[in-house]
C-alpha cells in the first residue's frame, strides 16, 4: 500500500483527515512520532509555512513526506529540493516507493523524467529557474527545501533564496539541523506568502551525545573506543590524503574478528576493484576499515556505505563532506582537528560545520548514546606525554623540551571544543546575485518585467548597499542585452503585458542545462569536417564549455612544468631563464586562440554568456591522444585521490557530446570517440551514466537504482566502442615505441618482454629514422582486425606509419575477449613486432 491509497477524497481532505491518514501510515510501520515531528506535521497539514530546525536523526524526512501527502490532498504540486544531484536521486526513489512511481518526477538540469507528476524532486537551481520564469503563476503549491543551510553557500546560495522571493503562492517547509537564528525568515515568509509560519525547533536529540576531549595519540584513542564497543567510528580528517594515511596506519590494529572478516568477504563477493585506490580500499574494507571522501568513485563510496549499514565496518576514515545526504550509520565521531583549510586560509571550525559533523553520531533505533571525541593537537599530546614521563620531579619537568606547534598552525584546545558544543550555528548570510540568465528569465515571463525586476532587486534579503550594487549591475546587463539586439523595449505593452521582449530563440529550459551549449553549437560550425583532427576538435569545443576540474588541471600543469624543466636543463638553459620560461607552461588548451576569438564574437550577440567564461582544456582529448585507459591516466598524473572527480568530468563530457552535437555533425570517427568515452565511463563505474540514462528513459527510472556491486556490462558487447579500446591500446604501444620506452612496453606486455621490444625496434630504426605518431598514424585504416568468434579472440595487426610510406612494419597481437570482459578493458597479447 502506498500513501496515495490512504488519501481522503478531495472534498473531505481537511487538515484533520490528512493528519489522521498519514499518522495511520506511520503507525503501520511501527514508528512513533517525536513531539517535534508531530508539531511540524500538524502545522504542515494546516497549511502553515514550517521552519524545521531539529538535530540530525530526528526524522525530518518523514515530515517532508507528510508535506507531499498534504499537497496531494489539496490537489497541488509539491517540489522537493536538495543541494546535490545524488541526494535528489536518492529521494526520488524513496518517494516512488511511498507514492508510486507514476506520481513522482525528477528534474536535475541534465534531464527530466515524469516532469508533469504532482511530486517533483529537483536541485535548488532548477526550482530557482522555474521561479524566475513563472513567478507567482508557477504551478507549485508546496516547496520543501532540505539542507536549507546551503542558503549561505557563497556560489549557490542565491538558488535557495530566489524561490522564497518569487513564489508567494507556495507553502514552504525549510529543513536543516544547523539553521541558527531563523526569526527573520519566519517574519519574511509570513509577509510574502500571507500564511502563518511555525518555527519548530528541538535541541533534544533522539540519541543524545556525549562529548570527550582526548590527550592520547589517535591510534590509542581508536583502540580504546573499539575496546569500549563504541564502533562504528567515523574518523574525520580535513584532507583526503590524511584520511587515506590514517586508514593505512590503522591496518596494524585488529578491528574485526575472523567471523566478521568472513562476512565482509562474502558481502563483497565479486565486486571489481579496478584502480590502484580500489585495490588499497579492498585491503582496508576486508580488515574492517572504510574510507569515504568526495574524490572516490561512486561505486567505492556505495560499497563502503553498504558495508557500514550492515554493521561490518568498525572504523571509517573520511573527510568532513560526510554530512550531506550520506546514509552511513555511526556511533562515534572523532575529530582529528578543530581547524581546517577552507581554500583560502586555515581557520577554526565554525559552529555550523562542527554541529553538521558531530550530529552524525548516534543511530536512532540502534544507539542510546552517540559519542563525539576531539583529539588534542599532536604537539600538545607529545608534550603532555613527555611531562607525564618526567613525573612530579620539578627538575626533570624543567628539562623537558616542548615540541612547538607547526608553522601556520591555528590552535585549538579543550575550551574551543566546549564552546563549539554549545555555540549556536552562525546566522545564515544572504548570497543573492544578478545574472544575464536572471534578467532573461524575468523578461520572458508575461507582465511588466521592469516592475518584476524592481521588486526582485529591492525586496530581497540583501542590505541596502548590496541592493544598490545589484541594481547597477542589472541596469548594465539590461543595456548590454539591448545593445546586442537580444532584447527590445516596447513603447506599448504587448498582448501579455510585456514592456520588453526577447528577440532571439532561447534554448529549451534556458539556464538549466549547460550554459555554453548554444555557443558550442555555433563554434562547431567553424570546424572543418574533412580535417584529420575534426573529431578531436569537436571534443575540444565541448570540453571548453565544461567546468574546470582544478585538481586535474593542476596535475597536468605540474607534469608539463616538470617535463619542461627537464628539457631546459638538458638544453643548458640557466636557472633564472628557466623560471621565467616556466611561467608560460600550463596545462594543454587545444584551439584556445580560435575558441576565444569565436567566443568574443558570439558574446556580442549573446551577452548572457559573459556569466560563464570559456575554459579551453584537454582532459578527454589528452587521454584519447595518449591512448590511455582510466587507470593509466590516473597513474600518469598521480590522481589516485581524484578518481571520482575525473570520472564525473568524463561523464559530463560524454553527456555534453551526446546532447549538444547534432547528428548531422557526427562523423564516423566522432561516433567512435563518443562510444569509446561512454564505454570507458561504464566500465570504470556505470552508476553515473546509469542515473543519467534513467532520467532520459522514464520506464527505466521506475526501477529503484542499481545494486552496488552489480558488474558492468561486458566490455565486448559494444563492438564499436571495444574496437576503439583495442585501437587505443595498440596505438599506446606505438607511442611508447616511438619514445623508446621499452621498460614500459615490457610492463604492458610481460610475455613479450622489454628486450624483445628493444630488439624489434632496433631492426625498425635500422631502416627508418623515426616512427610517426600523428593523426594519420592512429587512423583506423592502419589497424586490421580479424574476428575469430570460435576462439573468443581477435587477431590484430597495428601497422606503423613509417616515413617511407612502405607500411610493412607493425605489431601483431591477439585480443582475448573473455579476459577483456573479466577485466573491463582490452586484454592484448603481443605476438611479434616485425616487417610483414
Amino acid at each position: 500500500m502506498t500513501l496515495i491509497d490512504l488519501l481522503p477524497p478531495l472534498d473531505k481532505a481537511d487538515p484533520d483527515s490528512l493528519f489522521e491518514a498519514f499518522e495511520e501510515w506511520v503507525s503501520e510501520r511501527g514508528i512513533t512520532l517525536y513531539p517535534a515531528q508531530e508539531e511540524a506535521l500538524i502545522e504542515v497539514m494546516s497549511g502553515s509555512n514550517v521552519i524545521l530546525a531539529t538535530p540530525t536523526g530526528s526524522g525530518k524526512s518523514l515530515v517532508a513526506a507528510g508535506a507531499h501527502f498534504a499537497a496531494l490532498g489539496r490537489n497541488e504540486v509539491s517540489f522537493y529540493t536538495a543541494p546535490i544531484k545524488a541526494l535528489v536521486s536518492e529521494k526520488f526513489f524513496d518517494l516512488c516507493a511511498m507514492f508510486g512511481s507514476e506520481n513522482v518526477g525528477m528534474m536535475t538540469g541534465d534531464a527530466s523524467v515524469n516532469a508533469d507528476a504532482p511530486i517533483i524532486c529537483c536541485t535548488a537551481e532548477v526550482l530557482a529557474g522555474i521561479a524566475l520564469r513563472d513567478g507567482a503563476d508557477a504551478d507549485i503549491g508546496t516547496v520543501i527545501m532540505d539542507e536549507f543551510h546551503f542558503y549561505a553557500e557563497p556560489e549557490r546560495g542565491w538558488a535557495w533564496q530566489v524561490p522564497l522571493l518569487e513564489l508567494p503562492q507556495a507553502q514552504f517547509l525549510l529543513m536543516s539541523a544547523t539553521l541558527g537564528d531563523v526569526s527573520r525568515f519566519e517574519k519574511d515568509l509570513t509577509r510574502r506568502t500571507g500564511r502563518p509560519t511555525a518555527v519548530v525547533t528541538s535541541a533534544e536529540r533522539p540519541v543524545p551525545l556525549k562529548y570527550e576531549y582526548r590527550l592520547t595519540p589517535l591510534h590509542e584513542t581508536i583502540e580504546d573506543l573499539l575496546g569500549q564497543q563504541k564502533a562504528p567510528i567515523y574518523v574525520v580528517h580535513f584532507t583526503q590524503a590524511a584520511a587515506m594515511e590514517r586508514a593505512q596506519a590503522l591496518m596494524s590494529i585488529n578491528v574485526c574478528t575472523k567471523e566478521e572478516k568472513a562476512k565482509i568477504a562474502e558481502m563483497i563477493g565479486g565486486f571489481r576493484f579496478t584502480t590502484r585506490f580500489g585495490r588499497n580500499l579492498s585491503r582496508f574494507v576486508r580488515h574492517g576499515i572504510g574510507v569515504h571522501h568526495a574524490g572516490m568513485l561512486p561505486k567505492y563510496r556505495r560499497l563502503v556505505e553498504r558495508l557500514a549499514q550492515a554493521g561490518l565496518l568498525k572504523v571509517i576514515c573520511g573527510t568532513d563532506t560526510l554530512g550531506v545526504g550520506v546514509n552511513v550509520p555511526i556511533r562515534t565521531v572523532v575529530f582529528t582537528a578543530l581547524s581546517k583549510y577552507d581554500g583560502h586560509r586555515v581557520r577554526r571550525l565554525r559552529a555550523r560545520e562542527f554541529h553538521q559533523i558531530a550530529g552524525r553520531a548516534g543511530r536512532a533505533g540502534f544507539d542510546t548514546i552517540g559519542y563525539v571525541v576531539a583529539q588534542a593537537p599532536e604537539h600538545v599530546i607529545e608534550n603532555e606525554r613527555a611531562l607525564a614521563k618526567a613525573g612530579d620531579d620539578p627538575k626533570k619537568r624543567r628539562k623537558v623540551v616542548r615540541r612547538k606547534a607547526p608553522e601556520g598552525f591555528v590552535s585549538w584546545d579543550e575550551e574551543t571544543f566546549v564552546k563549539l558544543q554549545s555555540a549556536p550555528p552562525e546566522p545564515l548570510q544572504s548570497r543573492f546575485k544578478v545574472t544575464h540568465a536572471m534578467l532573461l528569465s524575468v523578461i520572458a515571463r508575461p507582465g511588466n518585467a521592469f516592475q518584476a525586476m524592481k521588486k526582485l532587486l529591492t525586496d530581497n534579503h540583501e542590505d541596502r548597499a548590496a541592493q544598490r550594487r545589484h541594481i547597477r549591475q542589472a541596469i548594465a546587463i539590461y543595456r548590454s542585452l539591448l545593445a546586442g539586439g537580444v532584447v527590445e523595449q516596447l513603447t506599448e505593452p504587448d498582448e501579455e503585458g510585456r514592456y520588453a521582449r526577447i528577440t532571439v530563440d532561447l534554448q529549451e529550459d534556458f539556464a538549466l542545462n549547460q550554459p555554453l551549449s548554444t555557443f558550442a553549437l555555433a563554434a562547431l560550425e567553424i570546424l572543418d569536417p574533412n580535417s584529420p583532427t575534426y573529431a578531436l576538435d569537436v571534443l575540444s569545443v565541448i570540453e571548453a564549455t565544461l567546468d574546470d576540474p582544478r585538481q586535474i588541471l593542476a596535475a597536468q600543469e605540474n607534469k608539463a612544468r616538470g617535463e619542461a624543466v627537464a628539457q631546459m636543463k638538458a638544453d643548458g638553459v640557466e636557472y633564472e631563464e628557466r623560471m621565467e620560461l616556466l611561467q608560460d607552461v600550463t596545462y594543454p588548451r587545444p584551439l584556445e586562440e580560435e575558441l576565444n576569438a569565436a567566443y568574443e564574437i558570439y558574446r556580442r550577440g549573446h551577452p548572457w554568456v559573459s556569466d560563464h567564461p570559456l575554459a579551453p582544456k584537454s582532459i578527454v582529448r589528452d587521454m584519447y591522444e595518449r591512448a590511455m585507459t582510466f587507470v593509466e591516466y590516473i597513474g600518469f598524473y598521480e590522481l589516485a585521490r581524484a578518481e571520482g572527480l575525473l570520472l564525473r568530468y568524463l561523464s559530463s563530457a560524454y553527456k555534453a557530446l551526446q546532447q549538444t552535437v547534432p547528428e548531422s555533425m557526427k562523423t564516423e570517427e566522432l561516433v567512435d570517440l563518443i562510444e569509446w568515452l561512454g564505454e570507458l565511463v561504464r566500465q570504470v563505474d556505470s552508476s553515473l551514466l546509469d542515473e543519467w540514462e534513467q532520467l532520459t528513459n522514464p520506464r527505466d527510472a521506475e526501477e529503484p537504482g542499481t545494486v552496488v556491486d552489480a558488474p558492468a556490462a561486458r566490455v565486448t558487447a559494444n563492438t564499436r566502442a571495444f574496437r576503439v579500446l583495442v585501437r587505443n591500446a595498440m596505438f599506446r604501444r606505438v607511442e611508447l615505441a616511438a619514445l623508446e620506452r621499452y621498460d614500459e612496453l615490457g610492463e604492458l606486455d610481460p610475455e613479450f618482454g622489454a628486450d624483445a621490444w628493444a630488439e624489434a625496434m632496433d631492426a625498425y630504426y635500422a631502416e627508418h629514422d623515426e616512427l610517426p605518431t600523428g593523426p594519420d598514424a592512429r587512423g583506423p585504416g592502419l589497424l586490421m582486425i580479424e574476428e575469430v568468434p570460435e576462439e573468443a579472440l581477435w587477431r590484430v595487426r597495428q601497422v606503423f606509419d613509417d616515413p617511407a610510406g612502405d607500411r610493412d612494419w607493425g605489431i601483431t597481437a591477439e585480443v582475448d575477449l573473455t579476459a577483456s570482459d573479466e577485466q573491463g578493458t582490452a586484454v592484448i597479447r603481443v605476438l611479434s613486432v616485425d616487417r610483414m
